[in-house]
């Protein structure tokens, strides 16, 4: 459509209320995207707490810290809302979604839920999810009956084998949404563990250590 092509069905946000459900790098382009559009309104929704304009004290550089961004598709406008759980999506007559019903979050035991009595209404006529990785797609895991953590992500030891003997997990699928780098950093360490399984011994590069795994592993 960008270069002039006709598609069928495009999805539109011209004349619409757009809520924008995630708080990432996507979420920004479709909030962008929205405004260039023509949107009545644009709504960013994020379930978690707004993060520190500072970097926080547990992520030291080089780690990438989780700060408080305003890019350029958020000063365009539109209204940005933390801590706000969807809990249902209202349609009207034929179907088409008409509207939100969002509750404050609140933390139960270290799980983010809807706060009962604190449910309103936000007008929609566009919901675009934008949640980013959630976690491996099933497949093999199930088939293989790999555990997962309470994050979603695939079960391993500090050596980055499974429950399953012989299956290593590495990158996302085993840390979670993450960097690149962290992920050519585990797939080596990953690598030498398999070696070290398979020859008893290995000499290849460990570029991080076990401390540095995942948050949550099983123990070694």
């Amino acid at each position: 459509m960008v270069a002039g092509d006709q598609v069928a069905d495009q999805i539109t946000a011209a004349g619409k209320h757009v809520i924008v459900i995630g708080g990432g790098d996507t979420g920004s382009d479709c909030i962008g995207t929205a405004h260039r559009q023509g949107a009545r309104s644009v709504t960013n929704l994020a379930i978690g707490r707004q993060p520190s304009s500072d970097r926080p004290e547990h992520q030291p550089w080089p780690m990438f810290p989780t700060v408080f961004e305003v890019q350029s598709s958020h000063e365009e406008g539109g209204e940005r809302a933390y801590l706000a759980s969807t809990v249902e999506f209202l349609t009207d007559e034929s179907g088409a979604v008409r509207a939100l019903r969002v509750a404050e979050t609140e933390y139960v035991d270290g799980s983010r839920v809807p706060r009962a009595g604190t449910e309103r209404e936000i007008p929609a006529d566009l919901v675009l999810i934008s949640m980013g990785f959630t976690g491996p797609e099933p497949g093999a895991a199930e088939e293989l009956e790999l555990p997962l953590t309470g994050r979603g992500a695939l079960d391993r030891a500090q050596d980055y084998q499974t429950a399953q003997e012989g299956v290593f997990v590495a990158g996302d699928a085993g840390r979670g949404q993450s960097l690149i780098v962290w992920a050519i950093a585990e797939g080596r360490a990953a690598a030498a563990e398999v070696d070290r399984y398979l020859a008893g011994e290995s000499a290849l590069p460990v570029p991080i250590g076990p401390d540095e795994v995942a948050i949550g592993v099983r123990p070694a």
